[in-house]
């Protein structure tokens, strides 16, 4: 009976054992490999599988899914013999797990060292500048011999990146000397620029500026020259009236020898006045002044001694007044107007700034040289 209950044992852990080495259970993005008696005989998918216990043994499993490796910084020599120290990543995806197992013992070591490689003899023929400025074609140089290398692994490279390109310490500490002699010059540039269009714009604002204040003083000098001009049309024809009135005023009072004399002997003090008159002479006509004065028995050539009644008043005219103002009128009107299209067009020259048009000069030189001429009679 013990012997029965120990073979019993036996026989299921045998069974067990026997169950366990026939299922095989493969994790997703996974791949086995089943060898029979040390040769490849299949490939496990991703699941339950189910083996020959003790014949087929899984040797490998392979991951199938896109795998990034690192490799440290390696020294390389550019082709103007500065060594440089690039690390790259690589990103790589396993799509044959037959030939990425017996093709190559080691695809991760073989794909570092076929990366350092190839690395070092794309940068041996850059210069250094052109190493730091052209990441993107090493990449795609770099990727493309990975690829066709690979391929016969059972490995598909997607991509390469160089992580950093490191100079040697001498050529950094040159790097940022000439970055920073190359921004002081920029701000040199930039500073000159500025003061060039200050001055630039000073200049412009004092040209703005003499402009405007000359177009100010032409102005001025127009308006008062037509403001001497219209005083002395309003004197002239002040003093045409007083005359016209004196005119009118001696016919209706129609004065005779006495009278005259009068005037006349009224104004011989006005003769000696001032300080500078020492000496004066006294007219001939001042003795038959006097005569006149006391008597009428001698009388003044060209003034009658004696008045027979008023005469008629000496017409002037309503018709005659009213034509010295109709032309006094149009002589202002005419200056006004020639003032107007002058201070337009200093206006319109002030816009232009510097164009000066020849009708606004016309203009002023017309105002400015007849500011004294008297009105048509």
């Amino acid at each position: 009976m013990p012997t029965a209950l120990v073979l019993f044992a036996l026989l299921a852990i045998f069974v067990i054992a026997a169950i366990a080495k026939t299922v095989r259970i493969v994790p997703q993005a996974r791949a086995g490999i089943v060898e029979r008696f040390g040769k490849y005989k299949a490939s496990l998918p991703a699941g339950l599988n189910v083996v020959v216990p003790f014949v087929d043994k899984v040797r490998y499993m392979i991951d199938l899914r896109e795998q990034v490796v690192s490799f440290p910084p390696q020294p390389v020599i550019t082709e103007d013999n500065l060594v440089v120290s690039i690390d790259t990543v690589i990103y790589f995806q396993v799509t044959d797990p037959v030939a990425a197992t017996y093709e190559i013992a080691n695809y991760i070591q073989a794909v570092e060292q076929l990366t350092m490689t190839t690395l070092r003899n794309i940068v041996g023929g850059m210069d250094l500048e052109e190493t730091l400025t052209s990441r993107d074609a090493i990449n795609s140089r770099l990727r493309g011999v990975l690829d066709e290398a690979t391929g016969k692994w059972g490995i598909r490279v997607n991509r390469v990146e160089l992580k950093g390109i490191d100079p040697p310490p001498s050529i950094k500490d040159s790097m940022e000397k000439q970055m920073r002699a190359d921004r002081d010059k920029r701000a040199a540039i930039l500073t000159a620029e500025g003061q060039r269009q200050a001055a630039i714009l000073t200049a412009e604002g004092s040209k703005q500026s003499a402009i405007l204040n000359a177009e100010g003083a032409r102005e001025s000098q127009i308006l008062r020259a037509q403001a001497d001009r219209e005083a002395k049309i309003l004197q002239a024809q002040g003093e045409g009236q007083a005359i016209q009135t004196v005119f009118q005023a001696i016919h209706d009072g129609r004065p005779d020898q006495s009278l005259l004399a009068y005037q006349y002997l009224q104004m011989m003090p006005k003769i000696a006045e001032g300080d500078a008159n020492k000496v004066w002479i006294v007219p001939s006509e001042i003795g038959k002044a006097l005569e006149g004065l006391g008597s009428t028995m001698n009388s003044l050539k060209g003034i009658p001694d004696e008045v027979e009644g008023p005469r008629t008043r000496v017409d002037m005219g309503d018709a005659a007044v009213a034509a010295s103002s109709q032309s006094a009128d149009a002589t202002l009107q005419k200056a006004h107007d020639e003032v107007a299209a002058a201070i337009a067009a200093a206006e319109e020259s002030t816009r232009g700034v510097g164009s000066a048009s020849a009708a606004p000069t016309t203009s002023a030189g017309t105002a400015e040289g007849d500011p004294g001429e008297p009105p048509a009679q």
